[in-house]
């Protein structure tokens, strides 16, 4: 079946794009006929492609600004041109905020939410400067909804991921829309790291109203509808993808018939 968005032409940049959830953003861009860049601090074994088009790759630790400017100014001296930055490089190991250290918590702020920040910037001014302005994307988590309990510090951070691109799609209006995706359980390759077995992931993905936990395409399909014509009109905004969210805890411990 026919890839109903067409990118042709257009430059894609996802950071952490070579594996998992930013893996499978990459190939959906490169399906719809995109060129993509995906940056990280090591290149992966194998680089995202489909359709027989592979994505490029530059080194980058997102943390550091200097890596965050060449990493962007790559893209544009490239292919001449920024359209759509998807900012996925993200995550945190688990620990308990009673005694988590200073040090470990500004870590965790730094990737998930200045690390965004400062890759929104450098890539504004690349797509303020284009006649047809760009689409920025911020992956964002269920953990902005709900408690997260033992990665306290990177649900705040994702909170104000999303709190951030509602102020920057004012500030960047018209040129650039600003979006992001509040991304609920996903199925990687590191699944098994969260939720133990093929059992255990199956009888995760049995709480989910679906009926499953999403797959990285689901969440590169969001982003090929932000970045696209489609959403001409879409900014300031997050949308959950999260297969209908959690259900509520009450409802299994009530006895009312």
């Amino acid at each position: 079946m026919e890839n109903p968005v067409n990118l042709t032409g257009k430059a894609v940049l996802v950071t952490g794009g070579g594996k998992g959830i930013g893996k499978g953003i990459s190939e959906c861009f490169l399906a719809a006929g995109a060129d993509v860049v995906i940056c990280g601090r090591a290149e992966p074994e194998s680089l995202p492609q489909a359709e027989g088009r592979i994505a490029l790759f530059t080194p980058c630790d997102v943390r550091d600004i200097d890596q965050v400017q060449a990493c962007v100014d790559f893209v544009s001296d490239t292919f001449g041109r920024l359209d759509v930055l998807v900012n996925n490089a993200g995550g945190a190991p688990y620990a308990e905020a009673a005694t988590a250290s200073p040090r470990f918590s500004e870590a965790i702020i730094r990737l998930n939410l200045i690390a965004p920040l400062n890759f929104s910037q450098a890539a504004n001014r690349v797509m303020q400067r284009q006649r047809s302005g760009g689409s920025i994307i911020n992956i964002a988590s269920v953990s902005t909804l709900r408690p997260s309990p033992g990665t306290a510090a990177y649900g705040a951070a994702k909170a104000g991921l999303v709190n951030l691109g509602t102020s920057l799609a004012v500030e960047w209006a018209p040129k650039v829309r600003v979006n992001a995706l509040v991304v609920g359980l996903t199925q990687t390759e590191q699944s098994h790291l969260h939720y133990g077995d093929e059992d255990g992931i199956a009888a995760v993905g049995a709480t989910i109203p679906l009926g499953r936990m999403a797959v990285p395409k689901d969440i590169g399909n969001a982003c090929l509808f932000l970045a696209s014509d489609l959403s001409s009109y879409v900014s300031g905004t997050s949308f959950a993808i999260h297969g209908g969210g959690e259900k509520p805890a009450f409802l299994d411990a009530a006895n009312t018939e």
